[in-house]
């Protein structure tokens, strides 16, 4: 399949099981998936230095976090050229790409860390832009690992992108 370009003026739209809508400038809440394991923490703490390194780079992350068996993120693709955005499909693929050997070398496995398809979803207004940051930041408080949600060690914040 050829690459697309992804702007603010069109939408993109590709399937696999699920469909995953692009568009230019947009918030997505993204959730992926462990492939049938569970991360330790150390393994938790490769994928929130991954995130976070992506974060300078290809987007601005307002909030994620890495439970043990899924991650959540709330976060908008940067353009990477007037008028061009880096697309939602390669910023995931890096960071599943770049946690993949070190947790596999970690957990002493091989294969396929994450599941292959994400569920994304474009974030349509404030409204669910905040509600979807709440589930996010109160998910470890929900499952029991943290009373809180700051207890929570791999809780992603970026008070600077509240909207």
């Amino acid at each position: 399949m050829p690459k697309r370009n992804i702007t603010a003026t069109d939408v993109t739209i590709t399937h696999r099981k699920l469909p995953h809508w692009q568009q230019g400038g947009m918030w997505y809440f993204v959730t992926f998936r462990t492939k049938g394991f569970l991360l330790p923490e150390a393994g938790r703490d490769i994928v929130r230095l991954a995130v976070l390194e992506g974060a300078r780079s290809k987007y601005d992350v307002s909030i994620g976090v890495i439970m043990p068996d899924h991650i959540h993120l709330l976060i908008r693709p940067l353009e990477k050229a007037a008028g061009l955005f880096y697309s939602l499909t390669g910023i995931l693929k890096t960071i599943k790409g770049k946690t993949s050997h070190p947790v596999n070398r970690l957990l002493k496995r091989t294969g396929s860390c994450w599941q292959k398809e994400s569920y994304d979803r474009i974030v349509r207004n404030e409204d669910e832009w905040l509600d979807k940051y709440e589930y996010i930041r109160g998910n470890a408080v929900r499952a029991g690992l943290a009373e809180r949600p700051q207890d929570y060690p791999w809780l992603i914040v970026n008070e600077n992108m509240l909207p």
